[in-house]
């Protein structure tokens, strides 16, 4: 018996029991499917993170303060101290000093209520210089950023977020009126555009103001001089490397700090924010894959399961052909074939339920879902291993059958 007629042979048998073939592949169905959808949910998200954290600038240092520790000896994480001021920033600003630094923008904020009308709505306001617009790449939708000359005479401006602007006035155009910042007046004077979301934070809920207004009105106090993170952006990507070694250089020496390893800052680059994120999702994405995989190992079973059953119904038809001069080969690849063709028509059906599914969940959750090639390929492959190998048995056992006794079973 050729391959042909075994295949002829093997697809007969599965047709004559179709109802039960299909509740047989149902495991390797689902099983492909989670595979397909977990990898690609996993994939989809790391892209998310990493385009959201590049879509600041690939040639964007991060500076935040270090730790804090309080009377009693407790430390807080990184970014509770205010060792950072806007005289750091400003250091760093300097043409001479730091030649591949391009722009510098510090970073106050806090969670503030504003009031326009009778309507109030607490909000992320954030003080910073005029180039924030530059080093954040961020772009106004209507109006302008501050000045210069507004931010050296302190001046009561503030530029909202789009969503921030709607939640308030019930639109955007909103240039010209007024907003009450923790009981402080300020004029609107430009909307920025709409930028989506940054991991968790909503960077169209946001409200911008001077540093200066701020350390004298709104986030005074024994602390206006601190920032919370200062923003840096170097000339080129060629030359990150080195603005990263200026701006290191130039706060340990404005800290008083010798050694490096005892700074009271932390310097991040987006590139090792991307390279982090990627790891994380990475791990994550092989996590879900592992668990989904598991259902394969469950469809793997229910193949043999459903192989050995047959092989039990099929024991006479087994023992005449044995009688006529079949092989234990044949009888072997028989149902192998079987298993095989059960194997790949349910990870042919799951990796189209995988596509589809891949293709409607970034609606419903808002979250991207990329179908990787390979993972649909690699969990093809396994399907037709796993029933491949969950069918030895089974077809091992139709092989052995003794002619006579396969013949005198009922």
């Amino acid at each position: 018996m050729n391959w042909s007629e075994t295949l002829a042979t093997a697809w007969h048998a599965i047709r004559s029991h179709m109802l039960r073939s299909l509740l047989t592949v149902l495991g390797i169905l689902v099983g492909v499917a989670a595979v397909v959808v977990t990898v690609g949910l996993g994939l989809g998200t790391q892209k998310d993170v990493s385009k959201q954290i590049s879509s600041l600038g690939s040639n964007l240092l991060i500076v935040s303060p270090g730790s804090s520790t309080d009377s009693s000896g407790i430390r807080g994480g990184f970014g509770s101290s205010t060792t950072l001021t806007a005289t750091d920033a400003e250091a760093l600003d300097s043409e001479i000093a730091a030649p591949d630094v391009q722009s510098v923008a510090p970073e106050k904020t806090s969670s503030l209520s504003l009031v326009a009308n009778d309507t109030n709505w607490t909000t992320t306001v954030t003080a910073t210089t005029t180039s924030w617009p530059e080093v954040r790449s961020r772009e106004l939708a209507v109006g302008e950023f501050f000045t210069a000359e507004e931010y050296s005479s302190n001046a009561s401006v503030v530029v909202l977020g789009s969503e921030t602007a709607d939640e308030l006035f019930g639109t955007t155009n909103v240039v010209g009126q007024s907003v009450a910042i923790d009981g402080s007046t300020f004029e609107i004077i430009g909307v920025l555009a709409s930028a989506g979301s940054s991991s968790s934070t909503n960077l169209d809920d946001a409200a911008i103001i001077p540093l200066t207004t701020a350390a004298s009105t709104v986030m005074g106090g024994t602390t206006a001089s601190a920032v919370s993170t200062i923003y840096v952006k170097s000339v080129s990507d060629e030359v990150l490397s080195a603005a990263y070694q200026e701006v290191e250089s130039i706060l340990l020496n404005l800290h008083g700090i010798t050694d490096a390893d005892s700074a009271d800052f932390t310097l991040e680059s987006q590139d090792a924010l991307v390279d982090t994120a990627t790891s994380i999702y990475q791990t994550l994405t092989v996590l879900l894959a592992g668990v989904a995989a598991l259902s394969l190992l469950v469809g793997g079973i229910g193949v043999m399961n459903i192989m050995l059953v047959s092989v039990t119904e099929r024991t006479r038809e087994i023992g005449l052909r044995k009688a006529l001069g079949a092989p234990p080969g044949a009888i072997r690849n028989q149902f192998l074939l079987e298993a095989a063709v059960l194997g790949f028509g349910g990870g042919i059906v799951g990796v189209i339920l995988g596509i589809v599914v891949a293709w409607v969940l970034p609606g419903l959750i808002g979250s991207s879902v990329v179908v990787s090639i390979p993972i649909v390929f690699l969990a093809l492959g396994v399907a037709i291993a796993i029933s491949l190998t969950f069918g030895v048995y089974p077809a091992t056992r139709a092989a052995r059958l003794v002619p006579i006794d396969a013949l005198r079973s009922e």
